[in-house]
């Protein structure tokens, strides 16, 4: 098995992929704020939602579809600037339109196509101006288009969220993954307002693809953090057409199950790190490891905990090494902890053993947390569980960008 990570790749690089988009002034001014993405044939499929029980209108409709449809679909349509969270019934009706004028215009099952919306929450859908960029886009599909598909789906993101694989089976075949997200401001697990989209060309069934989705974000998506955030309209969709031409997959504990899984992860992980890299406001790429736990759920627990602390983030953005606001936030994480045996390191400098501070060079620590990419690491010294997530730093860009949103 080998992974060969394709930096500029996207939802399109996979075989039987095309992409289309196009400008209904939803809310931005002179750019495309509309994607459809279609597969040359039926797909596989599995999504995972929001767990925000305010859901908008897209999520319950698609919720209802993969209950519905065995887990095939073969086109996503996503609109940029209105979630359609908050709409009522007529938030509900936009759905379907957007659905419907889709499948009418693609020659497709209505039960096969997805819809996701990104944006503003409560506003109307101008669903005619909608309706019309649909149709527009479904006569210039390409596979040339995937990057304006990614460029297209951005809110207050301040670059396309992209990149694809190519994935050498153990049985001889070669898969290729695309993908596509955004977000960078209400982020956190469960999911995160986030949409994300991976396409691929592996055959491989619904059911073992859900199963590969589950784990791949959980190790991806849902171990990131930008501001403590679950959106209405979170989304994390994965379709497989099979014109790779392998030999389905049929176990993900098989040989190939598993490298299909290393890839789907390797993929989810560098495009939940571009979310977190361009978090509103942020300046600093943060990897919090936790170790020494009694288990993976304790590891995960005090690590998030870490990465969601409004004290930490800040004085990481004064590159201050405040161990203490750490070692507070994994007390009262709810994980096992044992103060007496935590150990920190920041940017692999010790300046906490035993529950105690350690006499550390400020300036030369603080030089090492004065950098895009910043390390804190925390062993437990209770177990052999470790958990990893990924934040950034809170800065006074966020408060601005979140004060002006609407406006």
């Amino acid at each position: 098995m080998s992974i060969t990570i394709l930096n500029e790749g996207n939802p399109t690089t996979p075989s039987g992929w095309r992409a289309a988009t196009w400008d209904c002034a939803i809310k931005y001014q002179q750019r495309d704020d509309l994607a459809l993405l279609v597969s040359d044939q039926p797909c596989s499929a599995a999504a995972i939602f929001t767990t925000n029980r305010v859901k908008a209108a897209p999520v319950r409709y698609d919720q209802d579809l993969m209950a519905r449809n065995g887990g095939i679909l073969q086109a996503l349509v996503v609109n940029a600037g209105n979630a359609n969270a908050c709409t009522g019934s007529a938030g509900a009706a936009a759905a379907l339109a957007m659905a419907q004028t889709s499948a009418q215009a693609l020659g497709l099952a209505l039960d096969h196509v997805f819809v996701m919306s990104t944006g503003t929450i409560g506003v109307p859908m101008p669903i005619e101006r909608i309706v019309a960029g649909i149709e527009a886009a479904a006569k210039r599909l390409d596979q040339a288009h995937g990057f304006a598909a990614a460029q297209a789906i951005m809110t207050t993101d301040t670059r396309p969220k992209h990149a694809a694989v190519r994935v050498a089976l153990p049985s001889g075949s070669t898969v290729s993954l695309g993908g596509m997200a955004k977000g960078a401001g209400m982020i956190h697990p469960n999911m995160a307002t986030l949409l994300a989209v991976i396409t691929s060309d592996a055959a491989l069934s619904p059911a073992v693809l859900d199963a590969a989705l589950r784990q791949a974000a959980e190790l991806s998506f849902n171990s990131i953090s930008i501001d403590g955030d679950t959106s209405t309209n979170d989304t994390l969709l994965v379709m497989a057409n099979g014109m790779a031409g392998n030999q389905p997959i049929e176990q993900l504990d098989s040989p190939d199950g598993a490298a299909f899984l290393a890839g789907l992860t390797t993929l989810c992980q560098r495009l939940a790190h571009a979310v977190v890299r361009d978090g509103e406001g942020a300046t600093r790429f943060i990897t919090i490891n936790v170790r020494g736990a009694q288990s993976y759920a304790d590891a995960k627990l005090a690590a998030m905990t870490i990465a969601k602390s409004p004290l930490v983030k800040t004085a990481l953005y004064g590159a201050d090494p405040n161990w203490g606001r750490v070692l507070c936030a994994i007390g009262y994480s709810g994980a096992e902890v044992d103060p007496e045996r935590v150990i920190l390191d920041f940017g692999g400098m010790r300046v906490l053993e035993g529950g105690l501070p350690l006499p550390f060079d400020e300036a030369a620590a603080t030089a090492l947390l004065d950098v895009p990419q910043v390390l804190i690491e925390a062993d437990l010294g209770l177990g052999e569980a470790a958990a990893t997530v990924w934040t950034c730093d809170l800065t006074e860009g966020y408060i601005q960008i979140n004060t002006e949103y609407r406006t």
